[in-house]
């Protein structure tokens, strides 16, 4: 092996070794919490993520009034994360709807945990996906959305130890003539700092 093409290699596994090593060590401080009865349809959308060291204290919700016959519903469309420190995250939202007033968590307390209201799939009629969210803080405390009544909540996901600092949601694009659902379901991140 020529002298330079050495080097090189040695230069690339050096840089694939600090490569990994970063993303482990980011992996590690930060994990998932999701609920079970999320629904089937859209596609995850890009994560968001509250800055370094902050984590969420609290949370508004994008919903669809009742359409009404032949209307389409999609009930909840999207969830709004605010961070200590006041910066906001939201992942992706559906275009319908509109914002809620924000919820919040006693002082000093941050988000924790979130159970789904999710309607199950029909054949026939008109479906929604997820029509609300509630969420416990971290001293117990629970706050659930002014979302719509369809469907019924899951179980709660695992609690995260320091507090939930971002999110990730699950959206079906419009449709156009079709059945629109919007919002099918969510995870959060857990951070560790």
């Amino acid at each position: 092996m020529e002298r330079g093409a050495g080097a090189r290699l040695l230069l690339l596994l050096l840089l694939w070794a600090a490569c990994c090593w970063h993303a482990r060590a980011v992996g590690s401080s930060r994990y998932t919490i999701t609920v079970t009865n999320g629904g089937p349809w859209g596609d995850w959308a890009w994560p968001e993520m509250c800055p370094d060291g902050l984590f969420t204290i609290g949370f508004s919700i994008k919903v669809e009034a009742p359409q009404g016959i032949p209307g389409d519903d999609t009930a909840m469309n999207g969830i709004r994360l605010y961070c200590s420190h006041g910066r906001t995250v939201e992942s992706e939202s559906g275009r319908w709807g509109a914002w809620s007033e924000p919820q919040w968590c006693p002082r000093g307390g941050f988000l924790v945990a979130f159970s789904l209201r999710v309607e199950a799939p029909k054949t026939l009629g008109d479906n929604t996906g997820a029509n609300n969210v509630r969420f416990r803080c971290s001293d117990g405390t629970e706050l659930e959305g002014p979302g719509l009544a369809w469907g019924d909540f899951g179980k709660w996901s695992e609690a995260c130890p320091k507090g939930i600092c971002g999110a990730q949601t699950k959206v079906q694009a419009s449709r156009g003539l079709l059945d629109d659902t919007a919002l099918n379901d969510v995870r959060f991140f857990c951070c560790s700092s």
